[in-house]
């Protein structure tokens, strides 16, 4: 089992960088993959990013391609979503999550942090 934590977000203007963070507890981070999601209020919650075991492949949503980057550091149990040229439409609360499968769909991942608020003024 792993236990999830991010932070990170805030307030920021458009066109602004955010980084979030996502602190895994457990020995056994480097044996998931790990996912962002997102989201927003009245919305479901929805794909930003994903990341393998070995962080060798990333994937992204199409709407935060180039502007997002994803990346993990399996010797800090630690996940990272770099959030670069934010919009508005950005706001959300961001989500990280663990499971063996990974992908882009939320039914493949096992674990969930509390989330942490990303608001993009314009």
């Amino acid at each position: 089992q792993v236990q999830l934590v991010e932070s990170g977000g805030g307030l920021v203007q458009a066109g602004g960088s955010l980084r979030l963070s996502c602190a895994a507890s457990g020995r056994t981070f480097s044996t998931y993959a790990m996912g962002w999601f997102r989201q927003a209020p009245g919305k479901e919650r929805e794909f930003v990013a994903a990341i393998t075991l070995s962080n060798g492949n990333t994937y992204y949503a199409n709407s935060v391609k180039g502007r997002f980057t994803i990346s993990r550091d399996n010797a800090k149990n630690t996940m990272y979503l770099q959030m670069n040229s934010l919009k508005p439409e950005d706001t959300a609360v961001y989500y990280c999550a663990a499971g063996h499968r990974g992908g882009i769909s939320r039914y493949e991942y096992d674990y969930w942090g509390q989330g942490t608020q990303v608001t993009v003024s314009s």
